[in-house]
């Protein structure tokens, strides 16, 4: 029997993740994709239509397709159009798939897989609607995660984040809680630390289900920090972080060891991001921690996809003996 995977995240880290498991053999994927994405495009759509958004779903679909060119067609932005400038093509089928099920978000996701022919499930943590909220150490309160990414006093760190639901109403989709319940590995991040990772433990029942499941956690680690949310952070600060909005231990970190090209660091550093820092003799704790260098070569420091999947198939391997 194929090994059940599942992975928790959203953004640009879990398109990276999902894109390293695609071609591995003898797996069942299902991605469980944070819903609190308020920026761009999905922003836009999600005001103006009222839908779900459908921005880091999008990646999770095209990430797992058959069709790797669907890549350029689907996250190309209209520009002529005054209507439809700054929107992609996918967040819009996305969106016209869900008003023409009745706004039946998940149906649309299932519909969209079926045309993409992804390999394994895509799964919104939630269907109800909701704004993550940040508290800072300055007993100030941030409202959107574009806002908390990008919009607010960056010298105060983040002290916690909760979920405001729209409606009152605020649970998991049964879909990922089965997902979870049967997983034989659950695999988070990497990704934005509190706008893509924590709040998926932030819905009522995902963490609970964490916590019960029989699968081994494993933690894809940041390459870099990020100023404003997780300037001056170590490996065991991630860690920490991590574990305590999902409510048990990981059992395997995997982590880079490369450090960036100079020119790349120096860009990083005048934005007050940094490589995330290690130190073995006070992190490794019981969990087997692998370090390798995952560093992908470019403008950006990203985890190379290449690089990733070697050492995840080193894991699942390891598991499925």
């Amino acid at each position: 029997m194929p090994m059940k995977i599942v992975t928790i995240g959203g953004g640009t880290g879990q398109f990276t993740l999902l894109s390293a498991l695609r071609e591995s053999p003898n797996v069942d994927i299902t991605a469980i994709v944070s819903m609190v994405d308020s920026g761009g495009s999905t922003g836009r759509l999600r005001d103006e239509y009222g839908v779900l958004p459908p921005g880091d779903i999008l990646k999770c679909l095209i990430a797992l397709s058959s069709f790797q060119d669907a890549r350029e067609i689907l996250q190309a932005r209209f520009s002529s159009h005054e209507k439809l400038a700054g929107h992609n093509a996918g967040n819009l089928l996305l969106t016209f798939l869900s008003q023409h099920l009745g706004n039946d978000f998940s149906g649309a996701v299932v519909a969209l897989g079926e045309i993409l022919q992804v390999k394994g499930r895509v799964i919104p943590v939630t269907t109800d609607k909701a704004t993550l909220v940040a508290e800072l150490e300055n007993g100030r309160l941030v409202y959107s995660e574009t806002a908390i990414d990008v919009g607010r006093d960056k010298e105060a760190k983040i002290k916690r984040t909760f979920l405001v639901p729209h409606s009152g109403k605020l649970e998991a989709s049964r879909n990922a809680i089965e997902a979870i319940e049967t997983a034989d590995m659950i695999i988070v991040g990497p990704g934005d630390l509190y706008t893509s990772i924590v709040p998926n433990f932030l819905v009522p029942g995902i963490k609970e289900a964490i916590e019960k499941a029989p699968a081994k956690l494993v933690y894809v680690a940041n390459l870099m920090t990020k100023f404003g949310e997780t300037r001056g952070f170590s490996l065991r600060n991630f860690v920490d972080v991590v574990e305590g909005s999902q409510g048990r231990p990981i059992d395997i970190v995997i982590a880079n060891n490369k450090i960036p090209e100079l020119a790349l660091l120096e860009k990083y550093l005048g934005e007050g991001a940094e490589p995330v820092r290690f130190d073995l003799e006070t992190e490794i704790d019981k969990r087997q921690i692998i370090l390798e260098d995952l560093i992908s070569e470019g403008d950006l420091a990203r985890h190379d996809v290449g690089k990733l999947r070697e050492v995840l198939m080193g894991v699942v391997g390891e598991q499925q003996v």
